[in-house]
This record gives C-alpha cells, structure tokens and sequence, in this order.
C-alpha cells in the first residue's frame, strides 16, 4: 500500500499555515514550504494522490534551476522530496499569468473573453473569427491581483492606481515573466510539450530585487499540451491531448454536489491511481528524469530530513 502524505503536524519548524496543497512553516528568514498528495477542486480537497505531492516539488526544483539565468530565486534547500526550503520574501500583489494560446473554460479565460467580444489582451489585438486554441501572435501577459480572499482580473493601469504595484515593477514583472514563458515553452517542445500557459509568483528581497517565488511550470500551475497531434485536432475542431485531470472532477459532478454536500464520497481507488500514474508521467516527459518515489513512510522520512530545520 503507498504511502500518501494528507498532512503535516511539525511541532518544531515554525507556524504552520495551510494551502489547498501545501503546509508552510514560517520562520524568522526562510519558509519550509512541505508539498503534500492533497487534490483540491471545488474550493475543498476531494481526493490525495499518491506521490503528487512529490512531482510538484520536484518538477518545480528542476525549473527553478533551468530559469535561475533569467531571474533568482527563492530556493535555499532541498532536504526532502516533498520539502523546499525558501528565502522569506515580500510578496509582490500580482500573479503574473502568461498566456500562449486562445484556449481555456473559466470566466477569466482568455477564449471565454474572446468570445464575448473581448479583442484586446495585453499588447495584443486580435483578429476576428479566430478558432478555439490557436497559438497566439505573441505571448500575453495577462495579470490578476493576488489576495487572500479572491484574485482579481483588473487591468495594468488599476493596480499602479490603486497602488497594488508601481509602473516600474510592472513593467519588470512583465518583461521577466514573458520571459520565463518563453524559456518555458522551448524547453517543454523539446520534450513533445506545449506549455500553453502558467503563472508565476514574484517575492522582492533585502534589496527591493524581483525573485521567482512559489512554484514554476507544475503540472498544477500551467496547461500543458502534447505537441503530437496539436495541429490536427486544431483543423478538426477537437481538443488537443493534454495533462488530463478532469476526469475525477467530473466523477465527483456525477457523483454527489461537490459544491454542497458537507461530506463527500470517497474516490474510486483505480482514478486516483490513473491520476497519480499521470503525474508521474508528466514528471518524466518535462525533465527527462526517471521518477524515484521517496523512501516511506513519508513522515519519519520527513523528520529526520527535517531535523537540522527545527527552531
């Protein structure tokens, strides 16, 4: 039976804060920020993965160090397979999403904008009668507000008025976060990927310096597509093959009101391990590495790795 890691308790790290899939320990200089298996949809955890929490901490160590030349950032240490631990900064208000191609369901989606009549994204203007995930003319920066209550689409020149950023930092942001995107993008072709879009999380140290924080280019925080098959599925009009996590989604729609029921059922074992089988695979083809599960159980494994971090 594999082991899955739902939660962290360390008494001697620091206070913990909870994310939807992360624990974060904070201490005076540094986080230790702990990746756990939690699978959130719906506002609320609906399954752990086996080994998920592992693929995102890793996946997002090998991109830290394949951007470092671009901008710095947070990383100190990496004493776990599940553990980062990362340089205290100060957050800077805004998510940096970038954007490769028309494509996406949500409200804030650039497709479901562009459909409504929206034209104009970032330095963009596009044409009419586009088809649903065309590659666009150029990347678009595409940035929300980052708060703790609910992340905000509002434009550039709104959050330099209500004082969220100044001009300079935005156009920093934007340059470096395109940047990224790009890099992003030739590295994941190289591997069969398209990296369709992300976002990126920037902090700024002692200095007032612009360093990535958080993750980059998880299979969590960016869309990712299979480059074989793309061109085909766009002239026919079907979705190209991508990292696939919907399907247990749709099996909680089917099977209860994600939304409303106060307990929810549990998820079949065979999707769970489809889900976690597809991590891995994603793991594999971004860094061309072999995934190595960690040693289990996972929280001893995590206390003794751990030990020389306690405050």
């Amino acid at each position: 039976m594999t082991d899955v890691l739902k939660e962290t308790n360390f008494s001697t790290l620091g206070a913990k804060k909870t994310g939807k899939v992360r624990d974060i320990y904070e201490q005076p200089d540094r986080l230790v920020l702990v990746s756990t298996d939690r699978h959130s949809s719906f506002d609320r955890i609906i399954a752990h993965i086996p080994h998920k929490g592992q693929v995102l901490n890793q996946s997002s160590a090998w991109w830290f160090e394949q951007t470092k030349d671009i901008v710095p950032n947070h990383v100190l240490a990496l004493p776990d397979p599940n553990v980062t631990i990362g340089k205290k900064m100060k957050m800077v208000p805004v998510e940096a999403v970038m954007r490769g191609y028309l494509t996406g369901v949500t409200d804030t989606s650039i497709w479901t904008r562009y459909q409504k009549g929206e034209r104009k994204f970032g330095d963009l203007t596009l044409q009419d009668n586009l088809k649903k995930n065309t590659k666009l003319p150029m990347p678009v920066f595409d940035p929300t507000t980052k708060e703790d209550t609910h992340d905000r689409a509002i434009s550039p020149e709104q959050m330099i008025e209500e004082g969220l950023i100044t001009k300079e930092r935005f156009v920093e942001v934007r340059e470096i976060a395109t940047k990224l995107f790009i890099r992003g993008q030739e590295l994941a072709a190289k591997r069969g990927l398209i990296l369709v879009d992300t976002k990126y999380e920037f902090g700024t140290d002692e200095n007032d310096n612009l360093v990535l924080i958080d993750e980059i280019h998880t299979p969590d925080s960016s869309r990712y597509w299979q480059l074989e098959g793309y061109e085909e599925s766009l002239a026919k009009g079907s979705e190209p093959k991508s990292f696939d996590k919907e399907f247990l989604r749709l099996w909680f729609k089917e099977n209860c009101d994600p939304y409303k029921d106060a307990i929810l059922p549990e998820a079949p074992s065979e999707l769970v391990e489809e889900l976690s089988r597809r991590y891995i695979q994603m793991y594999e083809q971004i860094t061309g590495e072999k995934f190595i599960p960690g040693e289990q159980p996972i929280i001893p494994r995590m206390e003794r790795n751990l030990a020389s971090y306690a405050i």
